[in-house]
């Protein structure tokens, strides 16, 4: 197969066009005009081209989890899903293709990870920190672990980063009652705000006592 033209790509930084005899258009980036030493004109065998192509699909997926995560931090499990989620439809109906398969993106995330780019203790640690911040407890803080991927062997590390939970609870205490003396319902209605947000009875019980509550067992 011939490569009848090779033109740098007017809209995307670094990607190079390659038109082939066929009338194709093999997208390729500056590494894969470097390594194969590309030129309009040149003949590919089959095997070459097979193995230009596979290049050039590994540079491209590279490319977008470098813009992924530079964009948003995120979990080894989030990147890939990202990178295997199926594109909506064309206007024409027609079916677009993932950005790669669970074996590439597994690949890049592995190169990620190598580079110190991806790190998931790092992003949850991160991520309890966040939301201990915001006034969540550890139920809380472990269901946005669940959520975003993150292995359970390293929650107990992550956890760690957790503001004490009388914090989170005497904060959001002063600012639901700003100093008034709450009565049964308001007792119970914070409560139950306080259990959302990710707290235990006995922590809930305990704050609500520092500020005067005065409850033994339920509210």
């Amino acid at each position: 197969m011939k490569i009848t033209k090779l033109e740098p790509s007017q809209h995307v930084k670094e990607r190079w066009l390659c038109h082939m005899e066929d009338g194709s258009i093999l997208r390729v980036t500056e590494n894969e005009v470097v390594a194969f030493a590309l030129y309009a004109g040149m003949e590919l065998t089959g095997e070459n081209l097979e193995k230009l192509k596979k290049a050039a699909g590994e540079s491209r997926t590279r490319f977008k989890a470098l813009d992924l995560i530079a964009r948003k931090p995120m979990s080894r499990k989030e990147l890939i899903d990202k990178l295997t989620v199926k594109p909506p439809r064309k206007r024409d109906g027609t079916e677009r293709e993932p950005i790669a398969t669970a074996e590439e993106a597994a690949a890049v995330a592995d190169w990620l990870e190598d580079l110190g780019y991806l790190n998931n203790l790092e992003y949850a640690r991160t991520l309890v920190r966040h939301y201990s911040a915001m006034g969540y407890g550890e139920h809380r803080l472990k269901d946005e672990l669940f959520r975003r991927g993150v292995p359970r062997e390293l929650w107990p590390e992550a956890l760690e980063e957790a503001r004490e939970p009388g914090d989170g609870i005497d904060s959001f205490l002063v600012k639901r009652f700003r100093g008034q003396t709450p009565d049964r319902k308001d007792l119970k209605r914070a409560a139950d705000a306080l259990a959302r947000r990710g707290y235990n009875w006995n922590e809930i019980r305990e704050g609500l006592n520092r500020y005067g509550a005065g409850i033994e067992e339920d509210v």
